[in-house]
């Protein structure tokens, strides 16, 4: 798995949307940090669907569909590209903790040292770079992206991931 999956400019998303269905309600940071991804994903990304003759950029509408994260990758144009369709079980784990560590996060924000801080936010940093690996493997042979990629869509997989 290279960090850099594909030279072509092309290779890449322009769009990304949650389902509307799937989405859980959350905290202001939540939708905060939720909002942040979705346009740094777009703003800055390296993401190509295996075997895909054609080129991108590509839409990615992301839902849950009975216990499954669903990853709909479109073209611009509209014209469907691929659907994957991932277990949720394997991210269960890092998602938990990671939202456990979150609300530590955004509580010691009020009242706790900055060394205090700090040491909660590289925790909170460590699983959500474990959940953005455990994103790449899963997707090995469906999707080519960089690492900074997964790090953004598993931020938007958490958020749906809440509800779920």
């Amino acid at each position: 798995m290279s960090d850099t999956p594909d030279a072509r400019p092309s290779a890449r998303l322009s769009a990304v949307t949650l389902d509307d269905a799937s989405i859980g309600h959350s905290s202001a940071d939540i939708e905060h940090e939720r909002a942040t991804a979705i346009w740094d994903l777009i703003e800055d990304n390296s993401f190509a669907p295996c075997g895909d003759p054609g080129q991108g950029p590509y839409a990615l509408h992301i839902s849950l569909m009975e216990s499954r994260l669903v990853l709909d990758i479109k073209r611009e144009s509209g014209e469907q590209v691929v659907q994957h369709h991932l277990s949720l079980t394997p991210f269960r784990k890092v998602v938990k903790d990671y939202f456990l560590v979150c609300e530590s996060y955004y509580n010691a924000i009020r009242s706790a040292s900055p060394s205090q801080i700090e040491a909660i936010d590289m925790g909170r940093r460590g699983l959500h770079n474990e959940g953005s690996t455990l994103l790449r493997e899963r997707l090995v042979g469906k999707v080519e992206l960089d690492f900074d990629t997964a790090r953004r869509l598993f931020t938007l997989i958490c958020a749906l991931h809440w509800k779920g």
